[in-house]
């Protein structure tokens, strides 16, 4: 129960990894800030799951690439609970287009969730500590793609890569007040924002090939992590990204 006592706000925990990890840092003793944006039947599941391990969770509906609801996201939370003492920014989403045909539209879309809503989310819960002179985690999942070229996919690596120098930016910034900021990068994970992905056996067995490990990532290899990286275990450690792709990165090539 590394968590106990602690107030962990976890960003798209309707579904997916933002599910897993809300509930695994509950099984390590935080309360739970539920956000999602399109699902509430999945976040209000996560709430259920979280207090089945006898920890409180609540659920807030918030678009974060709209500023004006992270901050009420955010001042919910602490009206609720007290305080906050970490936060996961895992929302996050993708849109699949050759460079010239993405829209304004499209990239608005992207870059609102994936950097902008991170941005001040990020900002947000680093006034509360500020102003409650704590202590305090940020934990981004970014992805693989901070790293790695996705063609078709430039706003989604454009925004992961405005994720990775934000977080090693806020390092140096953030270090002074005790807060530590670092990112967790997936690979390619089973969940359902990649069911057309694992429906597809040609396309699946093409990833498979690129991963060392031979096989998906599961959610609880992303919590997992997760958990570590909000524990005191992790104090120390500030201004990296830890990849969790099964050696992905390092292997990949384009079929």
């Amino acid at each position: 129960m590394k968590l106990e006592g602690k107030v962990v706000l976890v960003t798209g925990s309707s579904q997916g990894i933002g599910q897993a990890i809300a509930i695994r840092l509950a099984e390590e003793g935080a309360d739970i800030i539920i956000d999602y944006r399109s699902h509430p039947e999945g976040a209000e599941e996560t709430k259920a799951k979280v207090e089945a391990t006898g920890r409180k969770g609540l659920v807030v509906k918030a678009d974060l690439g709209v500023v004006s609801d992270v901050h009420r996201m955010v001042s919910d939370g602490v009206q609720h609970f007290g305080k906050l003492d970490i936060l996961v920014n895992n929302a996050g989403l993708e849109k699949h287009a050759d460079f010239w045909d993405i829209t304004e539209e499209d990239y608005d879309a992207v870059l609102n969730v994936n950097l902008k809503g991170v941005f001040f989310a990020t900002q947000a819960i680093v006034k509360h500590l500020r102003e409650t002179q704590r202590q305090g985690k940020i934990i981004n999942i970014s992805s693989v793609h901070e790293e790695l070229p996705f063609p078709h996919f430039t706003t989604y690596c454009a925004s992961k890569g405005g994720v990775k120098m934000m977080m090693r930016n806020l390092a140096i910034e953030l270090g002074p007040l005790g807060i530590t900021i670092n990112n967790v990068a997936p690979g390619a994970i089973n969940t359902p924002i990649n069911k057309s992905l694992i429906e597809d056996k040609a396309k699946l067995n093409a990833v498979l090939q690129n991963i060392p490990l031979g096989r998906l990532g599961e959610t609880k290899d992303i919590s997992s992590i997760v958990a570590f990286l909000a524990s005191p275990d992790a104090d120390y450690i500030t201004g990296s990204t830890f990849f969790v792709d099964g050696g992905l990165l390092w292997n990949y090539h384009e079929q």
